[in-house]
Formats: C-alpha cells, sequence, structure tokens
C-alpha cells in the first residue's frame, strides 16, 4: 500500500509499505479521508520525542472497513486504544489508561496510509448522509468537546457563560463550537494568522481578533495552543475564579501566572484527548448537525501531502484543516 512515511525533521516521502495485518478484534480499514493534526505539526518540526522516524503518522480517520463481519461499514476511528480494564478505564477515564497506544504513535503506525487496522471498540458507524471527509472530523472534535466539558463542568454557575479560546486552528474551532453547543454562547476567538483569521470571521462567523488586547476578563479560557506566550495570555484574561482548560501542547514550560491564579482561585484543568464516551457523544453530536456545518476543511490528495505540511509550516492554509484523502485526488 501507499503511506505518507516521516523520514526526518520536516521531511515526508510517499512511499510503498507493506499492508497492516489486523490483529484478533481488529478490522482492516481502507482510510478514505484523514485529518492533519497539530500533534503531527509537531512531529515533523522533530518536536515530539514520542514520534520518532520512520513513522506514519495521522490519527484523525474515517474509511470503510474491509473484510470481515462488518465488511462495508462505513466508519470513523477513536485512534485511542486502551486497556479496557485498569482502574481508569473502569471509572469511565479510559483516556488516562497507563497502557494506552495511540496510532500515529510507536507501536501503531498511523494512517497517513491507504489501510489501517483498529479493534472493533474503535470503530463508531457513521451515517450514509454524513460524507466521510467530515466523519474524519470526530476525533478533533473530540479533543474539543472533552476540554470544553471539562471546562464547563468546572465552572462556578453563579458566573456568567463568556468564554475566549487562544488559538484558531481545528482545535480551537472546534472548542468554540462545542462551547457552543453546551450553552456558552459570547465567545472570542484569537487568532494572530490573518488569513486564518479572515477565514474564521467570513466563513464561520466567530468573533475571531488577532490578540487578546481588547479582551475583557472572561470566566473561562481555553488554550488550544499550549506556548508559554498563550498560558501568559490565558493567566491575564481569566477572571477571579474562572477556569482556565489547556489543551495545546506547543512548548512544556512556562507562562502561567502561578500567584495570580493562586491569590485569584482559578482553576488549571490539563485536558488530553478523550474519553471513549467523549468520542461517541461527540460523532453523535456531529451527525446531528449540533456542531454546524463543518465546513472548513480543505481536500487534498495524501500523495500531496508534503507540499500540505510545508504550506500549513509556511502559515498559507487558511482553512482550519486539511484533510488527505489516500485513495487517490
Amino acid at each position: 500500500m501507499k503511506a505518507l512515511v516521516y523520514d526526518g525533521i520536516e521531511t515526508l516521502v510517499f512511499r510503498d509499505v507493506d499492508r497492516p495485518v489486523p490483529r484478533d478484534g481488529e478490522h482492516l480499514i481502507r482510510v478514505e479521508a484523514v485529518g492533519i493534526c497539530g500533534s503531527d505539526m509537531h512531529a515533523y518540526l522533530g518536536h515530539d520525542a514520542r514520534r520518532p522516524a520512520p513513522l506514519i503518522l495521522g490519527h484523525e480517520a474515517a474509511g470503510v472497513i474491509e473484510g470481515g463481519a462488518r465488511d462495508g461499514d462505513r466508519i470513523t476511528i477513536n485512534p485511542l486504544v486502551t486497556c479496557g480494564h485498569c482502574p481508569a478505564c473502569a471509572s469511565g477515564r479510559d483516556n488516562l489508561c497507563p497502557d494506552r497506544q495511540i496510532i500515529s504513535m510507536p507501536p501503531r503506525e498511523g494512517a497517513f496510509a491507504q489501510y489501517v487496522a483498529m479493534p472493533d471498540a474503535n470503530l463508531v458507524t457513521v451515517p450514509e448522509d454524513v460524507p466521510l471527509t467530515k466523519a474524519a472530523l470526530a476525533e478533533p472534535l473530540a479533543v474539543s468537546w472533552h476540554a470544553a466539558r471539562l471546562a464547563v463542568e468546572a465552572l462556578h454557575p453563579d458566573m456568567d457563560r463568556r468564554a475566549c479560546v487562544i488559538g484558531g486552528g481545528a482545535i480551537g474551532l472546534a472548542a468554540a463550537l462545542a462551547l457552543r453547543a453546551m450553552g456558552i454562547a459570547q465567545i472570542t476567538l484569537i487568532e494572530p494568522n490573518a488569513l486564518r483569521r479572515a477565514f474564521l470571521t467570513d466563513h464561520c462567523g466567530e468573533d475571531a481578533r488577532p490578540s487578546a488586547d481588547e479582551t475583557r476578563q472572561v470566566p473561562l479560557v481555553i488554550d488550544a495552543v499550549g506556548y508559554a506566550a498563550t498560558r501568559a495570555t490565558a493567566s491575564a484574561i481569566v477572571s477571579p475564579g474562572g477556569v482556565i482548560a489547556h489543551v495545546g501542547l506547543g512548548e512544556d514550560m512556562g507562562g502561567l501566572d502561578i500567584r495570580r491564579m493562586t491569590l485569584q482561585e482559578v482553576s488549571f484543568i490539563g485536558t488530553y484527548t478523550y474519553t471513549a464516551q467523549d468520542f461517541r457523544d461527540t460523532a453523535q453530536a456531529m451527525f446531528d448537525g449540533a456542531l454546524g456545518p463543518l465546513d472548513w476543511t480543505e481536500a487534498r490528495a495524501l500523495a500531496d501531502g508534503a507540499a500540505a505540511f510545508a504550506d500549513i509550516r509556511a502559515g498559507r492554509i487558511a482553512a482550519p484543516k486539511i484533510i488527505l484523502n489516500p485513495q487517490g485526488a
């Protein structure tokens, strides 16, 4: 089969690799759509030691099962594989499973390929009227749904339902959509890239601004970038008694104003991926139209994936998400 293989820093090669062989309880999936994630970009830039070259990246995928009892089923993939029986899994917090694995990270190759193998429990059936290019958004939407859910649950019931999301990529935009679906009506997006900011404003109808300089304090902040500078912004604009949900993984250290957070009793929540229930809830919300038209993607062939990464790196992409098609154009 063909795959887009990460061979080293800023080096992706479209080449032949062995087709995966499903293990017991797994299905072979013909990948029809796979999104480029921020974590894929971190690996591409050599910033993620968990993803060493050579490796097939990609974990935001949808496709069709080939063979077996579910042959022909259209599915979207929950890429997080967990043990199912540890205390975290038993309590419904399976994203914290100590033995968790995710495709695009050893020992599991990713979905920038024509085929991938996944356990049956990780597959959610996609209705016939939902395009697989849209279904591939379930994973990034679930990341944001999980972060938004935890943040809203932590917000004091007497505080205003206002929020600021830092970062206008797919995770940031999806966080705004999730927050809106959960009853947060007034949301500001911070996005410094002018091309993307214009897309968010004109195409998505979001209140997108270049910086937080004119943003008054808000009860709820989601940092969908995760750099020291964005954490500093989150620390500065969150209201006393408010909540910061941190989902970005841009930099490991720095930025938080711990003194202000302590004196103002600001809650900080680190969020990682999603639970299996969050993934199913997100997929259903997407299928029901609760997250909007989800028409903010750009489609390219997997063979053109290296150029897509380079365009994202150079800031030439307006759309928050590029979806690659491993089966052709």
